[in-house]
């Protein structure tokens, strides 16, 4: 099902089918670095984490991480939603990209025509998101959404401290163009 598009993207949820493209975006080093290792290392765990993670997310919030499509090749290149977390009172907002595709306005094309859709169809007023303290790139990307930091913490499960940032999509306008792309803090 597709949630949103853009001039260059499409943003759908994901299926087995994206199973591939899952296990190389959550085995690479940016990944790795600033989100965390998934343990996800054959197609079976892929296909696994498509059905447990993401697409259980779906039905039961309503909302999740979604794939990022190039619209002109359908070339799956990163994911863009929401994540609902225990540890948090409302979404956040995730996304991380394959490197080839990181630095070319992707994230930013996506994150608005993902808050677009948190807050015209799924009835957001307020949305969170997290990144690791050093991740410079996606502090820069969300505060150009919009996002304003409102603490640091360390999330249960985790060592590593993470800025928490927070937007009201009520007063939010839409963010200046950029071609700032990020790899962002998701719990894909």
């Amino acid at each position: 099902m597709t949630i949103a598009t853009t001039d260059r993207t499409e943003l759908r949820e994901l299926t087995a089918d994206d199973a591939p493209f899952i296990l190389d975006l959550l085995n690479q080093p940016s990944f790795l670095r600033f989100i965390g290792d998934r343990a996800v290392r054959t197609l079976e765990d892929s296909v696994d984490r498509v059905e447990t993670r993401f697409r259980e997310s779906y039905r039961e919030n309503g909302y999740g991480l979604y794939a990022v499509v190039l619209r002109d090749t359908g070339v799956a290149i990163g994911i863009c939603g929401f994540v609902r977390r225990d540890s948090l009172p409302m979404a956040d907002l995730g996304f991380a990209y394959l490197p080839q595709y990181e630095g070319l306005g992707y994230a930013r094309e996506a994150a608005v025509a993902t808050l677009a859709y948190g807050c015209n169809q799924l009835g957001m007023s307020k949305v969170m998101a997290i990144a690791q303290l050093d991740n410079a790139r996606s502090h820069r990307l969300l505060a150009r959404l919009g996002f304003q930091q409102a603490d640091t913490r360390t999330m249960p499960g985790d060592t590593v401290p993470v800025a928490v940032f927070t937007l009201d999509l009520s007063q939010a306008s839409a963010p200046p163009s950029s071609s700032d792309d990020a790899t962002g803090h998701s719990d894909a």
